[in-house]
């Protein structure tokens, strides 16, 4: 039934607008128009605050006389009741309206119209943002100048503002009990372009010396009320200051150069104090009339604007209510004997009804002191912020001052839902004076490693473009990125120091990528990010250690940090090259995740300490014998030249290696070369450049252990016999084994699998074979030794009793 009354209001309206159009002048037409448009508004709701009756009576339906077809609304007793009345345009007595002057903008209108609709803002909705802004000004200043002027306030002491929604017409109403506007600010604020009325309070206070109290003044640039014609082909201001015994309405259209200014006389227009603004939508864009998504939009921009800000919404309660009995029902039950009274029948209905809601109810605890917000106050404004269930694992309120000031509340989150990969998250809201501004950034506030922090940063005077939506690159702007980083770290370490180890073990499995990506990209910030490193190690016992664990448990004689990347943790476990740093009881890291070594080696050193590959040539462990090195050098030169001949261009030299003790051989790449996992990370990239590959993947060094017996049995088939095939074919084995154990990938794993099957084959030939028992063997068989020779018949002679042989 609502929306069936307001429709036909619409097209009475309509009819009688034409009608006037015909026979009234062009100022008049606008005046007629004004009143022929009203928004229809449910009054006396249950709940509704009765001491904003009188402040709100502009809101009341408007009296109709005449014989057209217009339909009232009221709500009675929680239920709409309609009202018929006859009327008709041609009734209509504008004799008393006043005649509506008519101004030019003082501006080059037609071109900065365009710019402001097509080029100034990039989203509609902010057009709500900056007419909430505007009536806080408002508000603001009324309070300000009550401080002084207690009379100002004598129509109403409510400082508050209220949005109200007509989704069928198209139209949006919002009012605000503040200080109005009189008929010559009417026509200096919104007459000319690009002026701003809060810029010119906080100027004259700055000329009376005035300005040290905190005015909290939120709009700074005058096209923010022109933001209206985003969405509005129309526009209506309907104004009323205490300076001034009457209330003026101002008109203006989104593709004129003129405006038009009338004195108010329609007493159910009047308002006490304040501002009305009325916006009849464009058809595209009547979806913002929607009680619903005015409510979104006003938690989303202006959810701490200092005033409390009411949406009309539609409400329900449940009550039971009788139902009819069935006729058959009721004879059957009345021809029976019972005496006892039958109980009414009833069910349960929802009852509608429209209300104000307070919509900005969550309060800016930024604002206060941190000591006297608790940990409970923090996690509620967490989760209604920013949409979450789960508490933070940590929170860091602050407030900065000197060249930059703002002050912000950053919060860890307890799971993650950003990917490493995600360049813009939503998770830095952005406030001027408690007015969002944006969310969406690519770097500007935070770098993207530490894009899984949330928070807010409020500050007054942000260098902000003039439609207050895009934050400018500036030296302030750099100081304040500088200024969230060092807090984030902050409250990171704050984590890590945690007594509940359990804490940052969580923090690390959702967030630590982020913090290896910080590593690679962010050279300025390596001291706040290396102590936060995590890395499992050879004698941590498969758990994850930090590197200042790493370093207290270094040996006095170890110089470096040493570690080897792998594929896996038990890989990395049991590689060669670890056999002599274990005898010697050195920590070694353990990088097993994709993103460790080159976080790693971009470090390059952590406490003066340098990072080294133990799986890369020139392996210096401090316990070199040059003269022993010397004689072994000497001894297997002929067979480094007979390996290296062999292996030809696959490996870029053969060495006596220094690191093994149980292994005869091992592969290790050049010093500036790729590792094994580097190389194995490299050829899994879809577009990696092959060349490069080629190239690093030669510079390796085969490196043989003299001490053991298979390198002493290749030594002697190189002094005696070096061009043997069996011992060139073991040769091949065992360079192709090497690759494998040190984490390469032989070229040809198929021909390799061939040689060893066949060595194999060679070893155990006839070792375990056994002869053929039969199934059933006959005791004459079975006692018949089995030879290979025939058996020589042995003759034996009689002899006689008692005779020897």
């Amino acid at each position: 039934m609502l929306g069936a009354s307001r429709r036909s209001l619409c097209a009475a309206a309509a009819a009688r607008s034409r009608a006037a159009a015909g026979a009234a002048s062009a100022s008049a037409v606008s005046g007629d128009a004004t009143s022929a448009l009203p928004l229809p508004v449910i009054n006396g709701a249950p709940g509704a605050p009765q001491q904003q009756k009188r402040l709100l009576s502009v809101l009341a339906v408007p009296k109709v006389t005449g014989t057209g077809n217009v339909v009232s609304l009221k709500l009675m007793d929680g239920a709409l009741v309609g009202r018929r009345y006859e009327s008709s345009a041609t009734a209509v007595d504008s004799s008393d309206m006043p005649p509506a002057e008519k101004y030019e903008y003082q501006a080059e209108v037609n071109r900065l119209m365009d710019l402001i609709v097509h080029s100034l803002y990039s989203n509609k909705e902010v057009f709500l943002r900056e007419l909430v802004s505007n009536a806080s000004d408002a508000l603001d200043k009324l309070r300000y100048l009550s401080v002084t002027d207690p009379e100002l306030l004598k129509d109403g002491p409510e400082l508050d503002i209220r949005i109200q929604t007509d989704k069928d017409n198209g139209i949006i109403t919002i009012t605000d009990t503040g200080i109005g506007m009189t008929r010559q600010e009417l026509v200096d604020s919104l007459g000319t372009i690009a002026s701003s009325g809060t810029a010119k309070f906080l100027k004259a206070l700055k000329e009376s010396q005035e300005a040290g109290m905190d005015s909290n003044l939120i709009g700074q640039f005058g096209v923010g009320f022109y933001s209206v014609f985003l969405v509005s082909d129309k526009v209506l201001v309907s104004t009323k200051s205490p300076k001034s015994d009457k209330q003026y309405v101002w008109e203006g259209e989104a593709d004129s150069s003129s405006y038009t200014i009338r004195e108010e006389n329609d007493p159910e227009k009047l308002i006490p104090r304040g501002t009305r603004l009325t916006l009849y939508l464009k058809r595209d864009d009547k979806g913002f009339a929607h009680p619903e998504r005015v409510q979104k939009l006003v938690k989303n921009y202006s959810q701490f604007v200092s005033f409390p800000i009411y949406t009309w919404q539609e409400k329900g309660y449940t009550k039971e209510v009788e139902i009819d009995e069935d006729p058959a029902e009721a004879k059957k039950e009345g021809d029976g004997e019972t005496k006892t009274e039958a109980k009414k029948k009833t069910k349960t209905v929802v009852e509608k009804y429209w209300d104000w809601e307070l919509t900005n109810e969550t309060q800016p605890i930024w604002l206060r002191n941190p000591k006297e917000v608790s940990t409970e106050e923090y996690n509620e404004f967490y989760k209604k912020t920013f949409n979450e269930y789960l508490d933070p694992l940590a929170s860091s309120h602050f407030t900065t001052e000197g060249e930059v000031e703002f002050r912000s509340i950053l919060f860890v989150p307890a799971t993650k839902k950003e990917d490493i990969t995600d360049r813009k998250t939503k998770n830095i809201r952005l406030y001027v004076k408690r007015v969002f501004i944006s969310d969406d950034f690519d770097g500007e506030l935070f770098p993207r490693y530490l894009s899984f922090v949330k928070g807010v940063v409020d500050s007054n005077d942000l260098p902000l473009n003039v439609s207050r939506e895009i934050l400018q690159e500036s030296r302030i702007v750099r100081i304040m990125k500088k200024r969230l980083v060092r807090k984030a770290f902050d409250m990171i370490l704050g984590i890590s120091c945690s007594e509940n180890r359990d804490d940052y073990e969580r923090f690390w499995e959702n967030y630590g990528k982020f913090l290896k990506l910080g590593a690679m990209e962010d050279k300025e910030n390596h001291k706040r990010i290396a102590p936060l490193l995590r890395f499992f190690s050879s004698q941590s016992n498969d758990e994850l250690i930090s590197l200042d664990e790493y370093v207290e448990n270094m040996k006095p004689e170890q110089k470096d940090i040493y570690f080897i990347a792998a594929d896996s943790l038990s890989s990395a476990k049991n590689a060669p090259f670890l056999e002599s740093l274990t005898e010697k009881e050195y920590e070694v890291l353990l990088l097993v995740d994709p993103m460790d070594e080159v976080a790693i080696q971009n470090l390059n050193s952590y406490k003066d300490k340098k990072f080294v590959d133990i799986s890369k040539e020139d392996l210096d462990l401090g316990d070199k014998n040059e003269e022993r090195e010397k004689e072994i050098k000497q001894e297997f030169s002929q067979t480094c030249d007979w390996i290296k001949k062999r292996l030809g261009d696959k490996v870029a030299r053969v060495d006596i290696s220094n690191r093994l003790r149980s292994s005869p051989c091992v592969l290790v790449a050049a010093k500036f070369g790729w590792s094994a996992n580097m190389e194995r990370l490299m050829r899994a990239q879809s577009m990696g450049d092959t060349s490069s590959l080629d190239f690093m993947r030669s510079r390796k060094v085969f490196e043989i252990n003299p001490e053991h017996e298979i390198i002493k049995g290749l030594n002697a088939a190189c002094r005696n016999n070096p061009d043997d095939p069996e011992a060139l074919k073991a040769l091949d084995v065992l360079f192709e084994t090497a690759m494998i154990s040190s984490g390469f990938t032989p070229d040809n794993p198929a021909e390799l699998s061939g040689k060893i099957y066949e060595m194999m084959s060679s070893a155990m030939a006839g070792k375990w074979s056994a002869p053929v028992q039969p199934a059933n063997p006959s005791p004459q068989h079975a006692m018949t030794p089995d030879t290979s020779e025939p058996l020589e018949a042995e003759v034996v002679e009689p002899v006689e009793a008692g005779q020897q042989k």
